[in-house]
């Protein structure tokens, strides 16, 4: 019995197994498409230069400096926006 058992046992964790790689796949369908990844790092490099450049706008006490930063964050919320129009 202990061998006929162990069969039972492998059979089942096989058809488990397969039952995820279905559900996987049928998990990523529903997902859509992949993201592009080089869109994606662009994207992801823009949002972490806006926050950078929103702490030092809020850090600088001096005018000249805080129209150039509103001026740069002005620029990359245009470019954001236009990344998610595409």
């Amino acid at each position: 019995m202990g061998d006929a058992g162990e069969g039972l046992i492998d059979a089942e964790s096989r058809i488990q197994e397969r039952m995820d790689e279905l559900e996987r796949a049928r998990a990523e369908r529903a997902a859509g498409p992949p993201p592009d990844p080089v869109a994606h790092r662009e994207l992801e490099s823009l949002r972490l230069a806006r926050a950078d450049l929103d702490r030092q706008l809020q850090a600088t006490p001096h005018a000249a400096r805080r129209t150039m930063l509103e001026q740069a964050l002005a620029d990359l919320d245009s470019r954001i926006a236009r990344f998610r129009a595409d």
